[in-house]
């Protein structure tokens, strides 16, 4: 078995199996400035950023700030998802970086110093899980898949995963809960103490 519903959202049993957690002393949170195309936005996270723009442009590249200027805060990447503008094909406009080269996301970084209340996109939270919507049936209802992204980058993340068994979906509680709320979480712990009793 390779999938695990969850309420409305199907898991892939790796969220449930694979080690992670994030070694930033090790990565400098390079996922910021790695990859082809921006992260992952909704709408209204393009709107929560939009508001806050004023308060935290002061942290960003000259660069990011010409983009922005002239393309907005988000595009439609190739897959046709809406993500966060980026510079140079690779960096995301809202990654800065410290007096020690560290990669820190502007959004994330402000919202923890007070400036505002809002989140960095969720998506960015929720990796190494990739969420993926569905429509089903004509009334609209809504599925999501979760699956585990592998990427070389994560490698020191993996390593430290393993050493505390820290598996996927406990690493990512704090998003999770954010994205599909207590209730579902609590549902995801049975899930995931079955699995450990059925050895998958």
């Amino acid at each position: 078995m390779n999938i695990i519903q969850v309420g409305n959202v199907l898991c892939s049993i790796d969220i449930f199996k694979e080690m992670f957690c994030c070694n930033y002393k090790a990565c400098k949170g390079i996922c910021c400035i790695e990859g082809d195309a921006g992260a992952p936005v909704t709408l209204d996270e393009v709107a929560d950023i939009e508001e806050i723009l004023p308060l935290i442009e002061d942290k960003l590249s000259v660069e990011a700030r010409e983009v922005i200027e002239a393309e907005g805060v988000a595009y439609i990447d190739r897959e046709g998802e809406l993500v966060t503008q980026i510079v140079d094909g690779r960096d995301c406009v809202f990654a800065t970086r410290d007096e020690r080269g560290n990669c820190l996301c502007a959004i994330e970084m402000t919202g923890n110093a007070g400036v505002h209340s809002k989140h960095k996109p969720i998506s960015c939270s929720l990796y190494p899980i990739r969420v993926k919507e569905f429509n089903i049936g004509s009334n609209g209802e809504k599925l999501y898949g979760l699956n585990y992204h592998r990427w070389p980058i994560c490698r020191e993340a993996v390593e430290k995963g393993h050493r505390l068994s820290m598996p996927v979906y406990r690493f990512l509680k704090e998003p999770l809960v954010r994205r599909f709320g207590s209730d579902w979480y609590a549902e995801l712990e049975e899930a995931a103490r079955e699995i450990a009793a059925a050895k998958f």
